[in-house]
Parts: structure tokens; C-alpha cells; sequence
């Protein structure tokens, strides 16, 4: 797994959201765009992490951020994550972990004993120019959204 780092560009995608519509990163030029990679929608470290950026909405526009949630999901699953937890920021679908590859988060994980791909929980914020500004690297799924939003006004 090679990780993208700050300074690096961000990749360019095109992906579809939960209304199978195609986003892509380049739309944002001229915003920050948080970019969060999540494992699965509908699971409980995902949940949470979904619901504080739910919550923190308001403060991340104020600051000129876009939030871009991306997994392997397919966007039926988008679909149902979405309106759950009446999420307001865009689950983008990477079925074939292309754009995951792109940032260096899709690599070798162990659970429970059990080796396997998947993606690593990484989020890029990236700048109004296209250029990673930071990677978050370390948090808790809990307290994502708050350590974004500190580094975000310090």
C-alpha cells in the first residue's frame, strides 16, 4: 500500500452516488473537499463516523468543505446507509476499488485472525487546488469528525 501524502495532487475520479449520478472530484475546484474512505456501509464504526459528519455538516460548509464519503459499496447500499441515518453529504460508490488503489488505501487488512483486502480508514482533505493538504491517519471512528474539524480551524 502506497499512501498518497500531503502535497501529493489528489487523483482525478469520476464516481456514481446513492442516485447513481456521476461525481467527480474536479466539480469542487475552488473548495476543500474532505475525502473519507470508509470499509461498509452499515456497520458500526462506519455508522458513527458517517453520523458525526452528519452532525458537523453545517460547520464544514461554513469552511468551505465538501464532504465525499467513498466505499466499495455498491449505491443500492448507499441508498439505505443514506437514509438511515438521513446523511447529508454525498456516499460515493468504488465497487472495483480503482480510486481507493489511486490514494493507496485499498491493501491488506487482519481481523479476528483473518487476513484480507480492504480498504484502510483514511480520509484526505484536499485543497481548493487539487493538492492533498492533509491525511487524518489517526483517529477514532468516534471522534473523526471533531479532528477534522480542529485541524480545520487551528
Amino acid at each position: 500500500m502506497n499512501t498518497l501524502q500531503a502535497g501529493d495532487k489528489a487523483p482525478q475520479f469520476t464516481l456514481l452516488n446513492k442516485d447513481d449520478q456521476t461525481i467527480s472530484l474536479n466539480q469542487f475546484n475552488g473548495k476543500k473537499v474532505l475525502i473519507y474512505f470508509y470499509p461498509k456501509a452499515m456497520t458500526p464504526g462506519c455508522n458513527i463516523q458517517a453520523q458525526g459528519l452528519r452532525d458537523s455538516i453545517d460547520t464544514l460548509n461554513k469552511l468551505n468543505v465538501v464532504v465525499l464519503g467513498i466505499s466499495p459499496d455498491a449505491t443500492k447500499r448507499l441508498v439505505k446507509f443514506t437514509e438511515k441515518f438521513e446523511l447529508n453529504f454525498d456516499l460515493l460508490s468504488d465497487e472495483d476499488h480503482q480510486v481507493a488503489d489511486d490514494f493507496g488505501v485499498w491493501g491488506l487488512k487482519k481481523f479476528m485472525g483473518k487476513e484480507y483486502d480492504g480498504i484502510h480508514r483514511l480520509s484526505f482533505l484536499i485543497d481548493e487546488n487539487g493538492t492533498i493538504e492533509h491525511v487524518f491517519n489517526k483517529f477514532k471512528t468516534k471522534e473523526h469528525h471533531q479532528v477534522v474539524l480542529d485541524y480545520l480551524k487551528a
